[in-house]
């Protein structure tokens, strides 16, 4: 699946590379309110936690940034299958 490019400037310490752990039933989405997303610490403690079971998905994503409705999205990099 191609992800758009999203326009976000991480120089400006804002926003930063993360693993996270993400409630995804559907992995069509790019981008997540933070409601959804559970930064973790690294990348072993992302797959770790990921139970399909429970549509959590490791995944590495940037973030969070504020919308423009309020929210803070997390926007998707890539899963970690």
């Amino acid at each position: 699946m191609s992800m758009k490019p999203h326009l976000i400037d991480p120089i400006a310490g804002i926003v930063s590379e993360c693993y996270a752990l993400i409630y995804a039933p559907s992995k069509r989405r790019d981008r997540f309110p933070e409601n959804v997303v559970t930064v973790v610490g690294s990348e072993a403690e992302a797959r770790a936690g990921a139970n399909p079971d429970e549509k959590m998905a490791a995944a590495v994503v940037m973030g969070p940034s504020r919308s423009s409705e309020g929210f803070n999205l997390y926007y998707l990099i890539r899963w970690l299958e």
